[in-house]
């Protein structure tokens, strides 16, 4: 295939040149030698055809686009670089960078999807969306010795996020939890309950120190996930284990006190219905507050930013809301899963688990803050010294963790959940009523958008 185009077809005009026409013998040696060439000419045409096509196994790696957010350390940029290099040539990784908010994700990917666009082979899916990308048939399930592989040694709550009806169709890139994240400096015994926390804020704010809260609390995600969370340290869930059911309950009514308590403490930051997880961090390091529930890329950000600070942060377990009882905190974190249009399935698939492997999920975690899926990890002593002095506290979190709703109308739930319960300032109990009414009709696929 010529990158000039088609070739030309060009008119051979009679030659002008005297006694041309009167000598037919040069014209059949001429005729003969054009012959002899048409084969030789289609010979070399279909070789360079070939070549140019990928004909005759000259065509050289197959590329893999990896459709993923934009990890600002570089940790996933290295990864792909490695595992191109480790394919031994039969694959090269191309990063594809998605937005960075998670709806914006999605929405990028939807549209690909429904679109059949062949060009996606392997997709980072937040761990919300294994349930409708897999019910929609976009996704291909992980079978066989690929899902002994990658279920081997993996936290069964991670492994968990990728699976649906029994399947699993995601494989786990990383895990993400929240830990209480405090100043030690002011915080000389770090709080185990809700009330506990409040109470403390509340002294610090008396004393005209820094006593601030920090966590999401706009309209997104986020918020969704605090209210998951006091529900699920409270004992209950937003929906049944089917996702097929309207659960809430008193768990519910002790989610919305909890953050209504807040919301009207000093323990709120006047900002906190606009705050999402990077602006949490951005406060605290700014020396704003005492408190911080956050996920663990805090800790490479403050050593980055504010190596004063680091030297004063402490961590511990959430907050509970039930006494003596753990906090269950929502689970978060990156799946990756092969795109069902993909025309490289088995490059795909081993690229995956190449991108999963224990030496990028150590990067991953040291130079990004994303907790690795692999449990041995969180016993390494290398690992653990070499950057990640919370691991423990992080395996704790993850043991108790507990799970978004399951169900292919997830977002649509979430969005009810993020619209109904903001602004935090104005949360009450009689909204739950209300509540259990959109996250019904957005099961049954009314009223998607708030």
């Amino acid at each position: 295939m010529s990158a000039r185009g088609p070739f030309r077809r060009r008119t051979v005009r009679p030659s002008t040149f005297p006694g041309a026409a009167s000598d037919p013998a040069p014209a059949r040696r001429a005729a003969r030698r054009r012959r002899a060439l048409v084969p030789a000419l289609a010979a070399g045409l279909l070789l360079s055809t070939l070549v140019a096509c990928g004909g005759g196994g000259s065509a050289g790696p197959a590329t893999v686009n990896w459709y993923v957010f934009n990890e600002q350390s570089g940790s996933f940029t290295k990864a792909a670089a490695k595992c191109s290099a480790e394919s031994g040539g039969r694959y090269r990784i191309k990063i594809n960078l998605l937005p960075n908010d998670s709806d914006g994700q999605r929405q990028q990917l939807v549209r690909r999807l429904a679109a059949k666009d062949t060009s996606l082979d392997i997709m980072a899916l937040d761990v919300t969306w294994p349930a409708e990308f897999a019910e929609a048939g976009w996704i291909r399930p992980i079978t066989g010795p690929a899902r002994e592989e990658i279920t081997r040694g993996t936290l069964p709550a991670a492994v968990d996020t990728g699976t649906w009806k029994g399947q699993l169709y995601a494989a786990p890139l990383n895990t993400n939890t929240q830990l209480l994240w405090y100043r030690k400096d002011l915080v000389p015994n770090p709080p185990k309950t809700w009330d506990e926390m409040l109470s403390q804020a509340a002294a610090l704010a008396a004393a005209g120190k820094p006593h601030y809260i920090e966590t999401p609390g706009a309209q997104y995600e986020g918020y969704t996930v605090l209210f998951n969370t006091l529900v699920s340290s409270a004992g209950g869930s937003i929906l049944s284990l089917d996702g097929k059911r309207v659960e809430l309950g008193e768990p519910a009514r002790r989610a919305v006190e909890a953050i209504s308590s807040m919301a009207h403490s000093p323990a709120a930051d006047p900002s906190w219905s606009n705050q999402h997880e990077d602006d949490a961090r951005l406060a605290f390091e700014t020396g704003h507050a005492a408190f911080q529930l956050n996920y663990p890329f805090i800790y490479p950000s403050a050593k980055e930013n504010n190596p004063g600070l680091l030297a004063n942060l402490g961590w511990a377990q959430y907050p509970s809301l039930v006494a003596g009882q753990p906090s269950h905190v929502t689970i978060g974190g990156y799946d990756l899963a092969v795109s069902a249009y993909s025309k490289h399935q088995q490059s795909s698939a081993d690229a995956v688990t190449c991108l999963r492997g224990r030496d990028k999920q150590i990067r991953n975690a040291v130079k990004g803050g994303l907790p690795p899926t692999l449990v041995s990890l969180y016993t390494d002593p290398a690992f653990i010294n070499g950057g990640y002095p919370f691991a423990a506290d992080i395996y704790e979190a993850l043991r108790n963790a507990s799970v978004r709703p399951k169900s292919p109308a997830y977002q649509s739930v979430s969005l009810q959940i993020s619209s109904t319960l903001s602004p935090p300032s104005l949360v009450d109990v009689g909204r739950l009523g209300d509540l259990r009414g959109r996250i019904s009709d957005a099961l049954d696929s009314k009223g998607l958008v708030p």
